[in-house]
C-alpha cells in the first residue's frame, strides 16, 4: 500500500476531526456525509476548532459511496455509530472492491465481524478522541498536546502492511497510532468504558447516576471474564494515553463528559448506541449465563429516552432510581464487592 486515498464515511465527531486533520496533513481525502452537516461542508468546509484556534479546512464531501470510484487502493474508515453499520456496508458492497480495507474507528465490538462478512480486509482502531460534533460544519477537538490516539490492527488479530501504512498517515495528521495484534483486546477494554455514555446522556448528574456507572462497569467485566474474552486494564490504557490526551473544558451543557451518546441526543438525532454498548453486555451476559440487568435497564431506558424525543440529562435521579431498583430486584446480582 502505497499513499492511499482515505473515504471517512461517517463525517460526525470522530470522522469529521479525522478528516480534516488528514486533509490538513497534505493526504487525500473524502468525506462521506448527510444532511445539513453535509451542505456546510460543500459549502464553507469543515470548521476545525482546536485549543490553539479555529480555522476551515476545505473539504471533499459526498453524500454516498455511489458518488465515488472506489478501489481496492482505497482506505474507508467506517466512524458511523454502530447503528448505521450494516446499511453502511450494503452501500460500500454494491460500488467497492471487496479487497478494500475497512477500518473501523467506532465505539463498541459488532462493527468489526459484520464488516468481514462482506469485505477480506478489516481493521479494528482503538479511539481515544475527545471531540464534539454540534453543528452542522463544525468540528471541536478538545485534547492537547495531541487531539487523539488511533491505535489499529486487523480483525481478528495480527498486522500487516496496511496496519503500518495508515498508522504512519495519523502520525502524520498530528495524532498518535502504532499497530497492534491484539487490538480487539483494546476494544474490548474500550467498550467497559464505553458503558457509561447512556447514563451520561439521558441522566441527570448526581448519585444515583454515578452508582449505575460504578454498576455498569462491574456487570460488564463479570460477563467479559466468563465468556473469556480479554481486556486491557486501567493502568495500561492510562500509560498509553497519559502523556498525550489532556482534555479541555467539558461541552458547555453536557452531563457526565459530553459523550458520543450525548452529543447524539443534544442533536436531536432520535438514536442512541446503547444497543451495541450495553447491549453487548447484555448479549454475552445470555450467551453465558451471567445476568447484566442494570445493562439492560440502561440500554431500553435509554432507547425510550430517544423515542420519546427527550432531550439530553432530562432524566431524573429520582425516576432513574426507581427504574434501577426495579432492575435490580427483577434479577439475582452477584454481591457488590
Amino acid at each position: 500500500m502505497g499513499n492511499p486515498r482515505f473515504v471517512i464515511y461517517g463525517a460526525g465527531a470522530v470522522g469529521g476531526g479525522l478528516g480534516a486533520l488528514l486533509t490538513r496533513a497534505g493526504h487525500e481525502v473524502v468525506l462521506i456525509a448527510r444532511g445539513p452537516h453535509l451542505d456546510a461542508l460543500r459549502s464553507g468546509g469543515l470548521r476545525l476548532i482546536t485549543p490553539e484556534g479555529a480555522e476551515t479546512i476545505p473539504v471533499t464531501a459526498v453524500a454516498s459511496p455511489r458518488e465515488l470510484s472506489l478501489s481496492a487502493d482505497d482506505v474507508v474508515f467506517l466512524t458511523m455509530k454502530s447503528n448505521d453499520t450494516e446499511p453502511a456496508l450494503s452501500e460500500l458492497e454494491a460500488v467497492a472492491d471487496p479487497d478494500t480495507a475497512l477500518v473501523c474507528a467506532q465505539n463498541g465490538v459488532a462493527n468489526e465481524r459484520a464488516a468481514l462478512r462482506r469485505f477480506s480486509n478489516v481493521y479494528g482502531m482503538w479511539t481515544m478522541f475527545p471531540v464534539v460534533h454540534l453543528e452542522p460544519g463544525v468540528v471541536q477537538l478538545r485534547s492537547r498536546p495531541v487531539p487523539a490516539v488511533l491505535d489499529i490492527g486487523r480483525y481478528p488479530g495480527g498486522v500487516d502492511e496496511s496496519a503500518e501504512t495508515i498508522a504512519a498517515a495519523i502520525e502524520s495528521a498530528g495524532c498518535r497510532s502504532v499497530p497492534r495484534p491484539d487490538i480487539m483486546r483494546w476494544k474490548y477494554a474500550k467498550l467497559l468504558r464505553n458503558l457509561v455514555n447512556a447514563v451520561d446522556a439521558i441522566a441527570e448528574p448526581g448519585p444515583t447516576a454515578t452508582e449505575i456507572i460504578d454498576r455498569l462497569r462491574v456487570e460488564g467485566q463479570q460477563v467479559l471474564d466468563a465468556a473469556g474474552i480479554e481486556y486491557t486494564g486501567d493502568e495500561e490504557q492510562q500509560l498509553r494515553v497519559g502523556e498525550f490526551l489532556r482534555q479541555t473544558d467539558p461541552v458547555e451543557g453536557a452531563g457526565i463528559a459530553g459523550s458520543s451518546s450525548w452529543q447524539s441526543v443534544a442533536r436531536g438525532t432520535g438514536r442512541i448506541e446503547s444497543d451495541y454498548l450495553n447491549g453487548e453486555i447484555a448479549l454475552l451476559g445470555r450467551l453465558h449465563g451471567v445476568p447484566a440487568p442494570v445493562n439492560e435497564f440502561v440500554r431500553r431506558t435509554a432507547n425510550a429516552h430517544v423515542r420519546a424525543g427527550r432531550p439530553p440529562n432530562s432524566l431524573s435521579g429520582k425516576d432513574l432510581r426507581a427504574g434501577y431498583e426495579a432492575a435490580r430486584r427483577g434479577s439475582t446480582l452477584r454481591p457488590e464487592r
